[in-house]
């Protein structure tokens, strides 16, 4: 029994950085101002505690299996959450609209950061003579723009499959960077934006609650009362309602894992034009796979009118308690050796990646119109580490969410991966497979595609908000005309 503990122990020791690292948020007065997450004060102790070998007996390669494997329930749990219920908002137009303004400003920086990293990664080479491979750079893309799975993910397969050492770690090194970047970074500007009053819900504010990490007992003086954690589903006493939600959970991985089985015995060793069909179906690649499954479950359980029967703040709780085993497990799967030993490179790939993305945000989202400054904000923190790191950059210019951007980055989440399919599904697992002028074709050309699609964004935007203000305009007008005489007396006494 002794051998079965490594594991347990090892994501026990993840919930006990979590833990200590809520403990410090709230009682480090600095940590507080800096509003930085437990998960990465908790993280950042457990690399330390590893790297000083203060844990005996463990070593970052423990944690990155249970990295890959939050990182995938987070996404299964989300893509099985139900559409968010209509409420009134904040609005700033069509949620389609707000939500194709994010969607470009990721994508471009999808294939502008995989440049970025290449070019800086080569010219380091050539001008301090190392023999660094230039696909260690590139991985930056996978590491800010979409997080430490796909990172991990990714790397992996360019690690196993075409020989890149270490691609999994400096993957992970990148979105763990991702992460601080978008709060020493995203942190202070969201400031600045609350100083001068460009946030749309002028209700929002930087509360104890906030700052402190845990809500207070009772909502006097203004602070946020502490949510509800959802709602039961199953009766105790026959299954507890938790229990019953990460069944559902078990059930899409134990078909997606059969479902991969079955593909990789059908496909083979096939490789069609020199593309490993068998690397596309692989479990490094458990995690889209997995999203497809989720989202046709959910598309069924709805479809028989069992929707009763999930509760999706139940999910969300899933999904948020997996990304903070995540991040905090990302952190402590760095290894020392490996980031001292590519630190300059990687420090200069990070802030020259960090630059591009805030830049383009920003642009883009002055661009967009009303709640340019929210959407500046989120794509920046979702292309420099996550969805949840952009909505908790969101949060401190809309506390409750009463602006459209939340339900605008829901649909973000779905159309970067329609958007970017044949980029995310076809070439970015075979990339090492491709010379250096075809990767930055393919990247760079993916970025100046949607760069030129901007101007059109703009026009078609501007074009149905000058329709939709006539229209409402006509209206009003009609509305007024066709009243009863004793209605506009009141109309005018009011």
């Amino acid at each position: 029994m002794n051998d079965s503990f490594q594991g347990v122990i090892a994501f026990a020791l993840l919930a006990l950085m979590l833990w200590l690292g809520s403990v410090l948020r709230s009682r480090v007065p600095w940590l507080r101002a800096s509003l930085v997450p437990a998960s990465i004060v908790g993280g950042v102790l457990g690399f330390l505690l590893l790297s000083f070998d203060l844990l005996p007996g463990y070593s970052p390669g423990d944690f990155t299996t249970l990295t890959f494997h939050f990182f995938t329930l987070s996404f299964m749990s989300l893509c099985l959450t139900g559409k968010a219920q209509k409420s009134d908002a904040l609005g700033g137009g069509s949620i389609v609209r707000g939500g194709m303004w994010l969607t470009l400003a990721w994508s471009i920086s999808l294939g502008l950061q995989g440049v970025i990293g290449y070019l800086i990664v080569t010219g380091y080479d050539i001008v301090t003579g190392s023999d660094i491979s230039a696909w260690l750079g590139a991985i930056v893309t996978h590491g800010f723009t979409q997080g430490p799975g796909q990172a991990l993910t990714y790397g992996g397969i360019w690690e196993t499959e075409y020989g890149v050492a270490n691609a999994a770690q400096v993957g992970m090194i990148y979105a763990s960077l991702g992460f601080l970047m978008a709060f020493i970074v995203g942190v202070p500007i969201a400031r600045r934006y609350l100083r001068k009053g460009f946030n749309a819900n002028q209700a929002s504010r930087l509360d104890a609650s906030f700052r402190l990490g845990f809500f207070t007992s009772s909502a006097d003086d203004g602070e946020a009362q502490a949510p509800t954690m959802g709602r039961m589903v199953s009766h105790p006493g026959n299954l507890d309602s938790l229990a019953y939600h990460l069944g559902l959970l078990a059930i899409a991985y134990v078909i997606t894992h059969l479902w991969l089985t079955f593909m990789q015995g059908v496909i083979g060793d096939a490789s069609p034009w020199g593309i490993k069909l068998g690397v596309l179906f692989s479990h490094n690649l458990f995690f889209l796979h997995g999203l497809g499954v989720c989202v046709l479950m959910r598309m069924i359980i709805d479809r028989l009118g069992l929707g009763h029967r999930i509760d999706d703040e139940t999910l969300k709780r899933i999904t948020g308690s997996s990304v903070d085993f995540m991040v905090v497990g990302t952190l402590m799967s760095i290894q020392f050796a490996v980031l001292y030993a590519l630190l300059v490179p990687v420090l200069l790939v990070s802030i020259a990646v960090t630059v591009a993305s805030l830049i383009g945000c920003v642009l883009i989202g002055r661009m967009s119109g009303k709640l340019g400054h929210e959407r500046a904000l989120t794509s920046f923190g979702c292309c420099c580490g996550s969805t949840g790191t952009g909505l908790l950059l969101l949060r401190m210019m809309d506390a409750d969410f009463s602006t459209s951007v939340p339900k605008e980055l829901a649909f973000f989440n779905l159309a970067i991966v329609l958007v970017n399919l044949p980029i995310l599904m076809i070439v970015a697992p075979i990339v090492p497979s491709l010379t250096g002028g075809t990767y930055l074709l393919i990247f760079g050309g993916s970025a100046l595609f949607f760069t030129a699609c901007l101007p059109l964004m703009w026009l078609w935007s501007r074009r149905r908000s000058v329709s939709l203000n006539s229209w409402t305009t006509a209206t009003r007008v009609s509305s007024v005309a066709g009243a009863p005489r004793s209605d506009l007396s009141k109309g005018a006494a009011s």
